[in-house]
């Protein structure tokens, strides 16, 4: 065989079996990396009445604001309430509540937002209720939208004679397109010179130089800068009609992003703990004792004597155990991977809480390669 064919042959044997062992490459779409600055949501929020509730509407002597507020909306449609009225209004069907919705980018008058609806006093239940109309306004203190509908409520609930049961939450509801825009946002993406700006999600200098690589690969050279971790400045076309086309092609680029911070995530109020794949373990030694304590309270009854006028008397009695387990030293073998730190720490066979405390403590030996953050 010809040596040059020979050689051939065996490079592209290479080759094929270099592309079978290597990993494929996980690239995400840069919609889901970055933001154009500019683009964002602004939150609303209002004041407004829920009427036609079945009885569970607030107690307006422990909520004043709920009659003054109706006084007040009577008095707008043309009737007059006196004030001796006011204070004798037993409004059980009222309900004061607030009014909350999100007014999405390049929201244009007359679109259709919805809204989400919780009480404010100590209504019972909002289910059934029809909020009347009510003006939501920013953070400039601007009417942007005008809120009414009907409530739909997820939760539902029973009482009677004391008892009650509760599925959910039944002082919140949502009115699906219950807001109407009334005001735009103006929303400015370019600056001068054509210039736009768009921010990662998560701060990283690798993927944002892997991000503008991508861009200038497709676009050209000079159409991304890095100008930080965070924020790339982008040159974009003038006319608004390419511009739309632009950022349209831009967000559909294929980027494959840096590997994350070794990172765990320790939630101090439920006990969860989350670590992401680049937590590494060093060889290390962890002793940890449960502490319990048990009180059993039991109740003596003490009976007087016959014809002796006493009294019989309830005492209670406690006794308290206090119990900790044996903390003998356990060898945890290093981890280069998630699955072999998970398996190391299962076998201290400690509770979430426990964890907790010794992943901190093992941080603070050295032997956790990772960040802690704590919830």
């Amino acid at each position: 065989m010809n040596p040059l064919l020979r050689f051939v042959s065996f490079s592209l044997a290479a080759a094929l079996v270099a592309i079978h062992t290597v990993p494929p490459a996980h690239a995400e779409r840069l919609k889901d990396l970055v933001s154009f600055q500019g683009v964002r949501d602004n939150p609303l929020i209002g004041y407004g009445l829920v009427v036609g509730l079945d009885g569970t509407g607030d107690q307006t002597m422990q909520t004043p604001f709920t009659t003054q507020s109706l006084t007040n909306m009577l008095g707008n449609l043309g009737i007059t309430v006196n004030s001796a009225t006011t204070q004798n209004m037993q409004l059980k069907n009222v309900a004061a509540v607030m009014v909350t919705a999100t007014l999405p980018p390049f929201a244009r008058p007359g679109e259709a937002i919805d809204v989400t609806v919780s009480s404010l006093g100590n209504a019972k239940s909002l289910r059934g209720g029809t909020l009347l109309m009510s003006p939501l306004k920013g953070a400039d203190g601007q009417v942007y939208a005008m809120a009414q509908g009907n409530l739909v409520v997820g939760g539902a609930g029973a009482s009677a004679n004391g008892s009650k049961v509760q599925v959910n939450q039944l002082a919140v509801g949502r009115i699906s397109a219950g807001a109407i825009v009334e005001r735009a946002v103006p929303t400015a993406l370019q600056q001068q010179g054509g210039v736009m700006q768009m921010e990662l999600r998560e701060m990283d200098f690798d993927t944002t130089q892997r991000i503008v690589a991508a861009v200038n690969n497709q676009f050209g050279m000079g159409t991304a800068l890095a100008l930080d971790g965070r924020t790339i400045q982008l040159r974009a076309p003038q006319d608004a009609s390419e511009q739309v086309s632009f950022m349209a092609q831009l967000q559909n680029i294929d980027v494959r992003p840096a590997q994350a911070a070794a990172k765990v995530i320790l939630n101090a109020r439920t006990g969860s703990i989350v670590m992401n794949q680049m937590v590494t373990l060093q060889n290390c030694a962890v002793a940890h004792g449960n502490l319990s304590v048990v009180i059993n309270t039991k109740t003596a009854v003490s009976q007087p004597g016959a014809f002796s006028n006493g009294q019989t008397v309830a005492a209670k009695e406690s006794s308290i155990q206090l119990k900790q387990d044996s903390g003998a030293l356990k060898m945890l073998n290093a981890g280069a991977n998630l699955a072999d730190v998970v398996k190391a720490l299962n076998a201290l066979g400690a509770t979430p809480a426990d964890l907790i405390s010794i992943l901190q403590s093992m941080k603070a030996a050295g032997a956790l390669r990772a960040d802690l953050e704590i919830i």
